[in-house]
């Protein structure tokens, strides 16, 4: 009879386990993402608000703003927006939210009190010339909603020039990826963020290269976030961070290696 012999087992090196390391790593990384993605959902109706319109009924008054999405109608956002006062906006954290408002409490409201939903894309500021019940309508502490006249108009006659509203933070429903407008220059990546779904609202940005770590990446203003560091030939990844939920999701690779400044690209999304 003749006994069979176990094979010689190899040992692994210290690379090959620096490696499994590495990739084990990236599968928790990955896994925590996905736990984190919870689908954002309404919330409370709040009556304590007020609205008004800005601009005409082609909306032109409200192009560019505080948010820095520059071109409502290229960037997918459209007329159905709004601006908030100051205590909304909250330096910039409101950008990107979305409301659901409807008028109340006033002859000036529609049969039936219809509603709307609308998008964060301005500032309204105070006038500290004039008293928050005698046009500081945007004044702290008032939460205030100054919107885009066509959508003003479908919630309320736009002669009562001022209505009280009903509104509530809704999931933002966006087609395709976040979309990443890279600007600056060598060593200074200022990255505009648009098209964010479910909460809307960003608080935290890091970008990584192929060839470097998480880097945090500071707000410049409104939705637009900056690093100065150079990741020219690198492809690059952002991680995003909600500042409603803190839910977290990553966008691999979204800009090619051989990106450019000025281009769009598009990848990951809240829910």
């Amino acid at each position: 009879m003749h006994s069979k012999r176990a094979g010689n087992l190899t040992p692994i090196t210290t690379m090959e386990l620096e490696r499994i390391y590495r990739l084990l790593f990236l599968a928790i990384l990955v896994n925590v993402a996905r736990q984190t993605q919870a689908r954002f959902l309404p919330g409370p109706w709040i009556y304590a608000a007020h609205a008004t319109f800005y601009g005409t009924e082609d909306a032109l008054a409200t192009m560019g703003g505080a948010c820095g999405y520059g071109n409502l109608y290229q960037s997918g956002y459209g007329t159905a927006t709004t601006a908030l006062s100051s205590v909304l906006f909250k330096n910039g954290l409101g950008c990107g939210g979305c409301y659901q408002i409807r008028c109340v409490n006033s002859k000036y409201c529609y049969r039936g009190n219809p509603s709307v939903t609308v998008t964060a894309t301005n500032l309204c500021p105070a006038n500290w010339a004039r008293p928050t019940n005698d046009g500081g309508w945007c004044n702290p502490p008032r939460e205030h909603f100054d919107m885009s006249k066509p959508v003003f108009m479908k919630i309320a006659f736009w002669r009562a020039g001022i209505v009280p509203v009903a509104y509530r933070r809704v999931p933002c429903l966006k087609e395709g990826g976040i979309r990443f407008n890279l600007q600056g220059n060598y060593w200074w990546l200022l990255v505009y963020i648009t098209n964010v779904g479910g909460p809307g609202d960003i608080s935290r940005v890091h970008v990584k290269g192929s060839s470097t770590g998480w880097i945090p990446m500071t707000r410049n203003w409104g939705a637009a976030f900056q690093v100065f560091h150079s990741f020219q030939g690198q492809s690059i990844s952002f991680m995003i961070t909600a500042a409603s939920t803190r839910e977290t999701i990553i966008a691999w690779n979204v800009a090619p290696r051989w990106w450019r400044q000025g281009a769009i690209y598009s990848g990951g999304q809240l829910r």
